[in-house]
């Protein structure tokens, strides 16, 4: 199970907070801009990554484009026990701070 948020919620708790964010985009697009303080661990590789790459006591709020693959990533997560969070409408909705490279 996970929960979604608004990416106006989302972008509020960014400002106020140390959060954990983890972008599941895959390399190519997360180093064509991103989250400054964003994690990446892509859709594609987050099977066989994510248990020693993430950790259960942790809450994390995950990023994708458009919100689809980090629903795919929250939903996988969600179901092994991790705090995850889907943020709605993805790196599209966000307004903040882009960080290329």
């Amino acid at each position: 199970m996970y929960q979604s948020i608004s990416p106006d919620e989302f972008e509020q708790i960014e400002k106020r907070n140390d959060i954990h964010i983890i972008d599941v985009r895959e390399a190519d697009e997360f180093a064509a801009g991103h989250i400054p303080q964003a994690q990446s661990l892509p859709l594609s590789e987050l099977v066989a990554r994510y248990s020693d790459t993430l950790d259960k006591e942790l809450p994390y709020y995950l990023i994708c484009l458009s919100g689809s693959r980090s629903a795919q990533a929250a939903a996988f997560l969600g179901n092994e026990g991790y705090q995850v969070t889907n943020v709605m409408g993805g790196m599209f909705s966000w307004r903040g701070e882009i960080e290329v490279g």
